[in-house]
């Protein structure tokens, strides 16, 4: 399989090393196009892979196309899909008809994934066009696999959602990262232990949320005795209405994602 990752950013990137790590890609067959040169050298070294200046050059002969260039500079990409390759694109608020449009070709697959999967831990929603062959869902469903957790949608305007829940979501969760830090140190942490604490809590936390099968309000409830320090604390953040502030932002991510995607 022949593969052009267009675009070596981050989330480019994050995804080469998962898919080949995995054995989704075999790097002889993988070329990525990205205009940075020093982007080019360390990429091409660390991974094996070919590198080029020149999307066309790259689209040309692949199977699949990866676009993972910012969504403002998706007019700069040049070049030919063949006819049986699949595109995926992870450009935030592209909508499909637009990517159909834009290289005149109907096989795509539209990924919203989020910042964790450059640790492999990231959460990705996708859809796909019904032109996308059995084999090729398969084979974004596993790329997808390699990089954290998938979930398939049959309607695009689910990945709006995903795109305020999932998408925006790390946002969030580091802002009450941050906060918890600067409450440890308020009391008397020193930063460095308090950041320690808050990191491991929070993963804990969530890996255990996933494993034990409980919904988060039992879980909370286990860890609030009554009268007790948890107790406590959880009556502050209601009393900062802190559930109703994440709820709107959200439901502010949501419209923001629609605007952007022209639904609005």
């Amino acid at each position: 399989m022949k593969v052009a990752i267009i675009g070596g950013g981050v989330m480019g990137e994050a995804i080469l090393a998962a898919a080949i790590e995995r054995g989704v890609f075999v790097p002889a067959g993988v070329v990525v196009c990205e205009v940075l040169e020093h982007r080019r050298n360390q990429i091409r070294a660390e991974y094996g892979v070919g590198v080029t200046t020149s999307s066309p050059e790259a689209m040309a002969e692949a199977d699949v196309v990866l676009l993972s260039v910012k969504p403002q500079d998706v007019h700069s990409v040049r070049g030919q899909v063949r006819d049986d390759a699949l595109i995926i694109s992870i450009m935030a608020g592209i909508p499909i008809r637009a990517i159909i449009e834009e290289f005149h070709h109907e096989r795509v697959v539209r990924v919203m994934p989020n910042t964790p999967v450059a640790a492999k831990a990231g959460m990705s929603a996708w859809t796909a066009t019904a032109t996308v062959s059995a084999e090729q869902r398969e084979m974004a469903r596993s790329l997808l696999g390699a990089i954290g957790r998938e979930m398939y949608f049959e309607d695009e305007k689910k990945l709006d959602m995903a795109t305020a829940v999932s998408g925006s979501g790390p946002g969030y969760v580091y802002l009450f990262i941050e906060a918890m830090i600067e409450g440890g140190v308020s009391i008397g942490l020193t930063r460095a232990q308090a950041e320690e604490m808050v990191l491991q809590t929070v993963y804990g936390s969530a890996v255990y949320a996933q494993e034990c099968g409980r919904r988060p309000a039992e879980l909370r409830g286990m860890v609030t005795s009554p009268a007790g320090t948890t107790a406590a604390g959880l009556l502050e953040l209601e009393r900062g209405a802190v559930r109703a502030a994440v709820i709107d932002a959200i439901q502010a991510a949501y419209e923001r994602a629609r605007e952007l995607g022209g639904q609005a």
